[in-house]
């Protein structure tokens, strides 16, 4: 959003939807006293001022001023504050509506206009849909800014998952899947180092890893290898690339590292890890003498604005002869759209991508995300007659850096 026009209509709506607030404001301090005013109209406009400031330093300075954690956090509060206002104009124009049929009922039936009350305290319904407005999104805010705290809280979520046609001898086999590290969001390596720690000490037998290891660069990992080079399984670490992988979301030079480079080097990252990164192609895993396939493909989205550089007629090719298979694709809309209709034998697919979109609820028996409104399948597991999905909610995070309601997640599957 460099370019000046762009800069400037986002100001414009900033400013319109502050001065739209600021009636709710003027309205619920009405019985203040002018003192009273004063400080709350100074501070509110005081905000939003920094606000504006915060934004023209973020978009217009270079990526090294003021350090990557006051970026990442004075970016993630501007746009805090942006969505609690956005929130808080459903209240508002929901009173504005009223008001209006109202005003125009008084002027047609009884040429007059009646101030509705509601409660025992006398409150008009004017102050409190905005006393309604101003909770909700400060709600928001404040959760926000709560999540700052949980982006480092893994949650180990252990399944079991039975399967007629598992061979005997992978039986109990213990699967760890984690998804969507986003190494060049992390702020904290001792944090990151501790949720390794905590995969390690469920002693899987097997670790996969479901795409998105950076944010865009190759580089975003050189600080963090002996972090995720701990990862070792007696059956090995397998892993396949996600939408980010690419470096589809960053303008590249034309000089020094080409797009084309940097996924290679990603690749050799995998490599280097110890990693057995499958691009579009299978591997048998092999126990007492007994196979089952491990599929993993390139990322694939039926959605549009994201890439389908899988292929699961190469990757699939030659595994009908094992009983039982895994795949592992990035996005879990390729479930739906590909991987049920046309491979009904692949038993159990793996994905990450949507992070539960980092903000949710998820209680016993309910969960709810605004992604679930994009993504079918979002979170956790998903069945279909005698195929299963799951979801992984994200090891890492990106844009926001925090999770409300939604934490990072280790799943541990055991396979039965």
């Amino acid at each position: 959003m460099r370019s000046p026009i762009g800069v400037l209509m986002f100001l414009a709506f900033m400013l319109i939807l502050d001065t739209y607030f600021f009636q709710a404001v003027k309205t619920v301090s009405q019985s203040a006293s002018p003192k009273v005013k004063l400080i709350v109209y100074s501070i509110y406009w005081a905000i939003t001022i920094l606000a504006i400031i915060g934004f023209l330093l973020f978009v217009y300075s270079e990526p090294g001023f003021l350090g990557k954690k006051v970026r990442t956090y004075l970016f993630a509060t501007i746009i805090g504050l942006f969505l609690a206002k956005i929130t808080a104009l459903i209240f508002f124009v929901a009173d504005d509506l009223r008001r209006g049929i109202q005003w125009i009922a008084g002027k047609l039936f009884f040429n007059n206009t009646e101030v509705e009350k509601i409660g025992d305290e006398g409150i008009s319904r004017s102050a409190f849909l905005s006393w309604m407005g101003i909770t909700a999104g400060s709600g928001i805010f404040g959760s926000l800014l709560y999540g700052f705290s949980n982006k480092y809280k893994y949650q180990v979520r252990k399944i079991q998952l039975k399967y007629d046609n598992l061979p005997a001898s992978f039986k109990g086999t213990k699967i760890v899947q984690i998804s969507d590290i986003h190494s060049g969001s992390f702020l904290n390596k001792a944090a990151v180092s501790h949720g390794v720690d905590q995969i390690l000490q469920e002693k899987p037998d097997i670790i996969l890893f479901t795409g998105d290891l950076v944010n865009d660069r190759a580089t975003e990992m050189k600080e963090y290898m002996d972090v995720f080079g701990k990862l070792r399984a007696p059956m090995g670490v397998y892993s396949t690339l996600g939408n980010h992988d690419y470096g589809d979301y960053v303008e590249w030079p034309s000089e020094g590292v080409t797009k084309a480079q940097n996924l290679e080097a990603i690749k050799q990252v995998h490599t280097d890890l110890g990693w057995r990164l499958l691009m579009n192609e299978h591997v048998a895993l092999e126990k007492e003498g007994e196979k089952i396939a491990l599929i993993g493909i390139e990322n694939w989205s039926a959605k549009a604005r994201f890439p389908k550089h899988g292929r699961m007629d190469l990757a699939y090719a030659g595994t009908e002869k094992y009983p039982f298979k895994i795949l592992m694709s990035h996005d879990p809309s390729h479930w739906d759209a590909q991987v049920r209709p046309q491979y009904t034998d692949i038993d159990l697919t793996l994905s990450g991508h949507t992070h539960g979109m980092q903000f949710g609820v998820e209680i016993p028996g309910f969960k709810w995300s605004p992604v679930q409104y994009m993504y079918k399948e979002w979170a956790g597991l998903y069945e279909e007659g005698k195929q299963k999905l799951y979801v992984n909610r994200g090891f890492g995070f990106i844009g926001y850096p925090g999770r409300v309601g939604i934490l990072a997640e280790i799943t541990v599957i055991e396979l039965m």
